[in-house]
């Protein structure tokens, strides 16, 4: 495998990537979440990177504008589509063999690709989207009942239950709001990710870390009878545990041969 790094231009600026070359026909596109750099949470999107390679599969990671080695003006995800498609286009470039561009993002990431109707990709993999508008309002439903199910096993939490060591008002709160049924359809800027979807002809994966408040947030504000939805028993939002890494690897790859 070889790793090499280059620049592209997007909008009067010059955005830095990574490329791990491999000879398949179909490449993986890494889109950054939030202010994160293309290598990652303590390099994970570079290991990661380098293992979809090893599996023959060409892929890019880039900085967004106003990120990491980037040049330009740092804006949040609702204005990160003229990246992704700059950043298509350089891969295609720079790897001319590709037929297909599987685009994968987690959080904001995943919530930018939506809106940007796929921002001309093939297929995408979008893992625990973000959906989340007041940080101030009240935790949906299935994140409040997914605390409480994981509290309810722990000893130590059910000591502090019953020597009087939990605010009970706080609780019957909680309680309260872990009965709220959840949403028939999304609303709001889970509305507006549907419809940026639905646009959108291409192969879909929705992935779900079941130990993170903003995938079960993801879930409690969109339609529950959506099949393409996956979920990670045991996995948190960046998927560090090695189970959920591996279980990660293999929804991309088989994304990657089905696109």
């Amino acid at each position: 495998m070889t790793r090499r790094h280059f620049t592209f231009p997007c909008e009067g600026s010059q955005l830095a990537a990574s490329l791990d070359e491999a000879p398949a026909d179909t490449g993986l596109l890494i889109v950054s979440g939030g202010n994160e750099v293309r290598a990652g949470a303590w390099n994970g999107q570079a290991r990661f990177a380098a293992r979809i390679a090893a599996e023959g599969f060409p892929v890019l990671r880039f900085d967004q504008r106003g990120v990491g080695d980037s040049e330009g003006e740092n804006c949040d995800f609702r204005s990160s589509a003229p990246d992704i498609r700059a950043a298509l286009g350089a891969f295609r470039a720079a790897c001319p063999q590709m037929r297909r561009v599987v685009g994968l993002g987690n959080c904001d990431a995943a919530s930018a690709l939506m809106l940007a109707e796929g921002a001309g990709l093939d297929a995408l993999v979008l893992s625990n989207p973000w959906t989340i508008e007041d940080d101030a309002g009240d935790a949906p439903a299935e994140v409040v009942r997914s605390h409480y199910r994981r509290r309810m096993t722990d000893p130590a939490a059910i000591r502090r239950l019953l020597t009087g060591k939990v605010a009970i008002a706080q609780l019957i709160r909680s309680l309260v709001a872990a009965s709220r049924p959840g949403v028939a359809e999304p609303a709001g800027l889970a509305q507006e990710m549907a419809r940026g979807l639905a646009v959108f002809s291409g192969r879909v994966r929705l992935l779900v870390a079941e130990r993170d408040r903003t995938g079960l947030a993801f879930l409690a504000n969109w339609d529950k009878s959506d099949t393409r939805v996956q979920r990670c028993s045991g996995a948190t939002h960046s998927y560090v545990e090695p189970e959920a890494q591996d279980w990660l690897i293999g929804q991309v790859l088989d994304a990657l041969r089905h696109a």
